[in-house]
């Protein structure tokens, strides 16, 4: 039985190591439970490995730089193509917040029965690790938080009607979002511009009506002028660079063939202290807080050289260290089997020593009292193991002591 033992530890070790890189070698059992039938739903399957061609030929790979969003101010626009009447959605440039924290961008929907338009303002939490520019690269719209943050009117019962919502900046210290919000048709152009202002903070926006009430009242109580008579609107602009929670706006007129300058405006961010800053545009400085990813050129053909070289290098190590791994492991696995059957053997040998000592006993004594007897002697063999033991401690102790001296 021993023998029997130690050949089926052998046989297990050998079993090791042909699984260790799966062979077809295997018993008629291993092969029909694997050959059985198994549910696809429960399957589960790894990633495949990435093929390495370094024979590729050189594909231009872009770069990217971050760069100011709102530069100049009140320049961000929608990009709308004739492509966008296709795929009825457009997703806008990416509005990063000054401390890379999040990501907002505007998406405008087309409805065709009605050829009107929806938007929504969306936000993406960005990474807390990496570069910035990394940030903003791994921003997915799948990332995105489910609800959106400003909505237009999404009713397609006015045909032709035209709404969409376009990020313009940040407040200096990220918490507030300035957003304007363009009204009109698609027959005859746009009718009014808002602007809206999102509090991160409380998780609302107000829409700063009391801009455009404060512009008619200034014109008409000054000058004359009832501006609800005319076609006229403003351009929000951002936040004053020196009151980062006022917000600034341009006024046009347009009421002939050049716009009027009806002055630059502003206002608190919760739609209070509405007035007028300046006829001159260079009076007023504007902060630009937040940012935007650019493509800043392609990388060259030599640096994919030197980086395809740099990785065949890298797998022929890895391959390398992947055989030197292997040889270890089997050789780990024959001192294993080494060390199993030596210690079987010593326990084989001293169950073989215990068998002699009780048949000896068996032989001087009668049959019932051998037990007895064989363990009064090997709790007599252990007595003295411990004593030994303990002895040898003891010595170990003062030595150590004597070391500590």
């Amino acid at each position: 039985m021993h023998n029997v033992l130690k050949e089926e530890e052998i046989e297990n070790t050998g079993r090791k190591k042909l699984d260790y890189k799966p062979s077809g070698y295997m018993t008629v059992e291993e092969y029909e439970a694997q050959s059985s039938y198994v549910d696809k739903s429960e399957l589960k399957s790894e990633i495949p490995k990435q093929v390495k061609d370094y024979e590729m030929k050189y594909v231009p790979q872009p770069t990217y730089k971050i760069v100011r969003y709102n530069d100049p101010p009140g320049s961000p626009e929608l990009n709308i193509t004739k492509k966008f009447f296709q795929l009825r959605q457009y997703n806008g440039q990416g509005l990063v917040s000054p401390d890379f924290s999040k990501l907002v961008y505007p998406v405008v929907y087309y409805y065709p029965n009605s050829a009107s338009t929806a938007s929504d303002i969306f936000v993406i939490p960005l990474d807390e690790t990496g570069t910035p520019v990394n940030k903003i690269l791994k921003a997915n719209a799948q990332k995105r938080l489910p609800n959106p943050i400003i909505s237009t009117e999404k009713s397609s019962d006015n045909d032709s009607a035209f709404r969409s919502l376009t990020p313009i900046d940040f407040s200096v210290d990220g918490t507030k979002l300035l957003v304007k919000e363009k009204i009109g048709s698609s027959q005859d152009g746009i009718w009014q511009t808002n602007a809206i202002v999102y509090d991160f903070g409380t998780k609302t926006s107000y829409n700063l009506v009391e801009l455009r009430d404060a512009i008619i009242y200034y014109w008409k109580e000054n000058r004359g002028l009832n501006l609800d008579d005319k076609r006229w609107d403003i351009i929000p602009v951002g936040f004053l660079k020196n009151e980062e929670y006022r917000v600034a706006a341009y006024a046009y007129g347009y009421t002939g063939k050049k716009p009027v300058f009806l002055g630059i405006w502003s206002i608190d961010s919760h739609g209070e202290q509405a007035r007028l800053i300046s006829f001159k545009i260079s009076d007023v400085e504007i902060g630009v807080n937040g940012f935007k990813i650019v493509q800043d050129g392609v990388i060259t053909p030599t640096v994919i050289e030197r980086e395809e070289k740099a990785q065949m290098e890298r797998d022929k190590l890895d391959a390398k260290e992947a055989k030197e791994k292997e040889k270890n492991d089997l050789k780990q696995m024959d001192n294993e089997l080494k060390a199993k059957l030596k210690e079987m053997d010593a326990k084989f040998k001293e169950e073989q020593k215990d068998y002699a000592k009780l048949q000896r006993i068996k032989g001087s004594t009668e049959f019932n009292e051998a037990p007895i007897k064989f363990k009064e002697m090997k709790i007599d063999e252990l007595q003295k193991f411990i004593k030994k033991e303990e002895k040898s401690i003891e010595k170990e102790q003062k030595a150590l002591e004597k070391l500590k001296k």
